[in-house]
């Protein structure tokens, strides 16, 4: 083996991650796109760089830009490459019914978010009963981790040292979105201690939102539950009201999860 090699193997595993970065950072646009200064901005390339490889993306059919607006979207070939694996995701199945059944009780919408990487991702969304809906992400948005009431239950799970590490490999990205990383680091902690966040303004304008985290059977937090409604319907004395419901709908998710764990081996006598 020659002593280039190495080398060529990273050069290759680079273009690999660099294509990915790109691709998350135009997922995180859904219908609306993104424009090749955000995905500059959000993955510290230079213009060039990142203008080769959604060129690239594009001619592959991974991306598609708009012809009126210029701004990139995720292509059809990454919807229908996912189609292979619609089983990957049993727990939006398992917490779908729990979803419903807070959207009926509380009438506000409700969402199921589990962590992707660097980024939450909305897995699904059931719409409550109240008259005014407030559906402030789509199924499918992308966001850095941390970032909206899931994103930070799924964050303050982590073990310190990882969340920092996290919010520093998203620091960009935060910045473009006028998110002090070091403030969102300190709210982490206190929805560490809280065991549930509660954002007094919400994604949407005169909106509010909370989230709990659901655990699997060993403890680990593996989707954050939340709900979003209008600021009216969301005082602060209903917030534990609110908190307690959603809390006995992720332990009911938490004991399907358990059910349906394969038995543990025992030891060898």
């Amino acid at each position: 083996m020659s002593v280039d090699a190495p080398a060529r193997s990273t050069d290759g595993a680079q273009s690999i991650r660099r294509a990915l970065a790109v691709l998350r950072i135009v997922a995180a646009g859904q219908e609306l796109g993104v424009r090749l200064v955000d995905v500059v901005r959000a993955c510290g390339l230079n213009r060039p760089t990142a203008h080769r490889i959604l060129r690239v993306l594009v001619e592959e059919g991974a991306c598609e830009q708009d012809a009126a607006t210029r701004r990139y979207l995720i292509g059809g070939e990454v919807a229908l490459l996912g189609l292979a694996r619609r089983a990957r995701f049993p727990l939006r199945g398992l917490a779908e019914p729990h979803l419903r059944a807070l959207g009926e009780s509380l009438g506000d919408t409700t969402f199921l978010t589990i962590r992707n990487g660097d980024d939450s991702v909305c897995l699904a969304r059931c719409v409550g009963s109240y008259p005014v809906k407030v559906l402030s992400i789509e199924v499918g948005a992308r966001r850095p981790l941390g970032v909206g009431v899931s994103g930070l239950v799924l964050l303050a799970s982590l073990p310190e040292d990882e969340m920092r590490e996290v919010v520093q490999r998203n620091r960009q990205r935060l910045l473009a979105m006028q998110i002090d990383p070091d403030e969102l680091l300190r709210r982490a902690e206190r929805v560490r201690r809280q065991d549930h966040a509660f954002a007094a303004v919400g994604v949407v304008p005169g909106s509010r939102a909370v989230a709990v985290p659901v655990r699997d059977p060993e403890g680990r937090t593996v989707a954050g539950i939340a709900v979003a409604t209008i600021t009216a319907r969301m005082p602060a004395s209903r917030v534990p009201e609110v908190v307690q419901a959603m809390a006995a709908e992720a332990a009911a998710i938490t004991a399907k999860l358990a059910g349906q764990a394969p038995p543990r081996r025992r030891a060898p006598a």
